[in-house]
């Protein structure tokens, strides 16, 4: 093998990584779940310290009466002033956003 096939070959590889990645991306559009529990979080923080966190890593459809929107269902816990505070919430698959939050 000369130095012309395996450049040929490297050039090859690279490119056919591009394609996958780009082809990937368009198949599953959904922001990756981790990252957004760990903005989430990041929220959460600002006003108190977590206990604990969880994320379900596969989309369910929200509605609010008018559109459907993929989502990220997870919780987060905390104590506040002795007392266990658990909160769910819905965020958007796609950008992260919280579209639902409630205490429980």
């Amino acid at each position: 093998m000369n130095l012309k096939d395996f450049t040929i070959g490297v050039v090859t590889g690279m490119a056919a990584a591009v394609i996958v990645k780009e082809m990937s991306n368009r198949v599953a559009p959904f922001a990756n779940p981790d990252h957004i529990l760990a903005n989430i979080k990041d929220e959460f923080k600002k006003h108190a310290p977590i206990d604990g966190s969880w994320i379900y890593m596969k989309t369910e459809n929200f509605s609010n009466g008018f559109t459907e929107t993929p989502v990220y269902r997870g919780g987060i816990s905390r104590t506040i002033n002795g007392e266990l505070e658990n909160y769910e919430f819905a965020a958007d698959a796609r950008s992260g956003a919280i579209v639902d939050i409630k205490q429980i």
